[in-house]
């Protein structure tokens, strides 16, 4: 198997070339057979990459060391959950796990469409043939998993002990499930510039990837954040990391094509914006990918120094100057079918949240690349940290916090005074009520202060909405309320799903301005000593060191801290933080010692326990942070992974007779009826 997956590889190349090559040519020829053809080879390229993958999964079960991945990766004493998730614990692995899922996506999106957009699936075909050929390419001659080692060695090294977390088996594929579902929507794009089919038929085949795209892109960056938090032990979940915003720079071009495209499709408004969007999100993919994958930067994320980045650079400058060219080309074919008819409309402030999302894109990625930029011009590499990024990005999320707000508010076209009056009164009053009651409480920092009056116009907004809905659901059907509430979602899943969305980005805002109120202490305990300290809400905590112990568990050896903990003289139970010295089977150490640290949650705060390293056999020094709202972090993910579960499913259509003619209407009139008075 080993074998047939080695050849695989090399097939699911050529099945790529035979992809790009009659697609395109029978789309320019218009011959049918042609375009069949390449559809067909596409299916068989995910084939022959599967085949390829199962190879490289079999390899790594049966510790076949001869291969250099699997010796580099793995070792006879790996954990079986790890050793499946070594697949994409390296470059070579990782880089087969990217065609996989790209050819997959690639499979899905030309069958999916089998009958429809006919005219453009030729290009589609061929530029995801094109994108899959590059990658099979980069693969197969730059970071080839099946490359054999001269020796076959006793034992592998083993895996980076950072990387044996549940956080790095599911976070990675589902940013790479983001990451790659860009290139849908971007084949879609460049087929409707081939073919000047730019109506709003190509929005309605891509919103969907796009939406796919995004989804996973929250999932993966959430679940990224989390394992730096439990993994890295530095108490924090973001440090503007270069890779962290390779990551989030995707996220927010994607977030800013699913506010517009709901324009254009019933405005017929920013029609450059979305394609330019669609092709600046799948480019910046590339570029994270060159980011993490060229050894260019240092980072617990990135990948060692490889000439892979230099695939990764001509394929971005190419694919730049291309689809640059083609935009160009069709501006004129670009043109809005509708005009802005006044700065204070709902239109106007979708445009100020694209605006926003586009401002807090430019300042990330220029403080990720300006480091690589001086390298290049001066040979000095001027790093660019948290500060910067903090300074520019602050300010602009919380401008974007207000418009996630106010958008909902504003009717169409042009809002009246009344409107204004009538919509923006009782989110106001939340919003200052909350500001009221956070000041009597004694918040004074002015950063908390704004975030948390804002949250409360947010979630003001929010419930104003489901409370015109829900109302106008009871009246027109005369339903419970539950029964309303659910069916108000279920018959407008992209409205109120949305909603809960920007619900879950109110709670991650809460979280964020919690960690302005963090504390910390450091101690040296010996067994039986103890440490007090107040966290942010002014209650004492002790803790009670109860000596060192050491043990062999798996594959590592371990010494462990373990403290009594109490709060305000009411106990809490043991908190433990571990030093960890991974070995092979020989016992050998494979990596530098590791840090496992220990967390006691609670919907307040986090006690945060770092063991940072024994002066003796009985004294330990540890480090412990009050992290307050950590919590609503992960619960604010997964509100929004649910909010964008409920947006991608499908909406239930229902058939109605205007002008003699049966139209399909999305099913939803009491949002309507809800809406009418403003």
């Amino acid at each position: 198997m080993i074998l047939v997956g080695e050849l695989s590889l090399w097939v699911a190349l050529l099945m790529a070339a035979w992809t790009t090559t009659v697609s395109f040519s029978g789309g320019l020829q218009g011959r049918a057979d042609l375009v069949k053809s390449g559809e067909r080879a596409m299916y068989a390229t995910f084939f022959f990459t599967l085949l390829a993958s199962i190879g490289l999964w079999v390899a790594l079960f049966t510790h076949d060391f001869s291969i250099k991945f699997v010796a580099s990766y793995t070792s006879a004493n790996l954990p079986k959950v790890y050793t499946f998730t070594a697949f994409w614990a390296g470059q070579a692995g990782s880089m087969l796990f990217w065609v996989l899922i790209l050819t997959l996506y690639s499979a899905i999106a030309v069958f999916a469409n089998r009958n429809s957009n006919r005219g453009m699936m030729p290009y589609v075909t061929g530029t995801l043939g094109v994108v899959s050929l590059f990658f099979l390419m980069t693969t197969a001659f730059g970071a080839n998993p099946y490359e054999r080692l001269d020796w076959v060695p006793i034992d592998g090294r083993g895996m980076n002990p950072q990387l044996q977390n549940p956080g790095m088996a599911a976070h990675p594929p589902m940013l790479y499930l983001g990451y790659i579902a860009t290139s849908v929507p971007f084949a879609f794009a460049v087929g409707a510039l081939i073919t000047r089919q730019l109506d709003a038929q190509w929005l309605g085949a891509v919103r969907r990837w796009a939406l796919v795209s995004w989804f996973f892109l929250t999932i993966g960056i959430v679940l990224g954040m989390w394992w730096a938090y439990v993994e890295l032990g530095w108490s924090g979940y973001w440090a503007w990391d270069a890779v962290e915003n390779s990551s989030f720079l995707p996220w927010l071009t994607v977030t800013a094509f699913l506010h517009s495209i709901m324009i254009q499709e019933k405005r017929g408004m920013l029609r450059k914006w979305n394609v330019t969007l669609v092709v600046l999100s799948f480019l910046l993919t590339i570029l994270g990918t060159f980011i993490t994958r060229s050894g260019i930067i240092e980072s617990v994320h990135a990948f060692a120094q490889s000439n892979v980045g230099n695939w990764f650079l001509g394929f971005l400058i190419a694919a730049t100057a291309l689809t640059a060219w083609l935009v160009s080309t069709r501006l004129n074919d670009l043109q809005a079918k509708a005009e802005l008819e006044s700065m204070v409309s709902r239109e106007a402030a979708f445009l100020y949240n694209n605006l926003v999302l586009i401002g807090i894109c430019f300042a990330t990625l220029w403080g990720t690349i300006f480091p690589i930029l001086s390298e290049w011009v001066k040979g000095d590499k001027i790093t660019v940290g948290p500060p910067f990024f903090n300074s520019v990005n602050a300010p602009l999320g919380l401008l974007l916090l207000a418009l996630t707000g106010i958008g909902p508010l504003i009717a169409w076209r042009k809002a009246s005074v009344s409107n204004l009056q009538r919509q923006f009164t009782w989110p106001v009053i939340a919003g200052v009520a909350t500001l009221v009651v956070l000041l009597a409480l004694g918040m004074r920092d002015p950063y908390a202060l704004v975030s948390y009056l804002l949250a409360g116009f947010v979630v003001g907004t929010i419930v104003q909405e489901f409370a015109k809905g829900i109302g106008a659901r009871r009246r027109m059907y005369d339903e419970g309320l539950a029964v309303a509430s659910v069916r108000l979602v279920a018959r407008n899943r992209r409205r109120y799903g949305g909603y809960i969305v920007h619900f879950g980005v109110v709670l991650l805002f809460c979280a964020f301005a919690g960690l302005m109120f963090k504390t910390d202490v450091t101690a040296m305990l010996k067994t039986g000593e103890k440490v007090t300290a107040k966290d942010p809400y002014g209650h004492e905590w002790t803790f009670t060191s109860q000596g060192l112990s050491s043990f062999e568990q798996l594959n590592r050896r371990v010494l462990s801290v373990t403290l009594d903990v109490t709060k305000d003289g009411k106990p809490m139970g043991l908190l433990s933080s571990e030093k960890r010295q991974h070995v092979n089977t020989q016992g050998e150490p494979t990596f530098e010692p590791s840090t496992e640290v220990g967390i006691l949650e609670s919907l307040q705060q986090d006690v945060y326990l770092v063991f940072t390293g024994a002066a003796d056999r009985e004294t330990a020094a540890v480090h412990i942070h009050f992290n307050p709202l950590v919590w609503w972090v992960w619960f604010g993910g997964i509100i929004m992974a649910i909010g964008g579960v409920i947006v991608m499913w499908p909406q239930a259509q229902r058939a109605e007779r205007e002008g003699g003619y049966v139209a399909q209407i999305p099913m939803g009139r009491e949002t309507e009826a809800a809406g009418a008075g403003a």
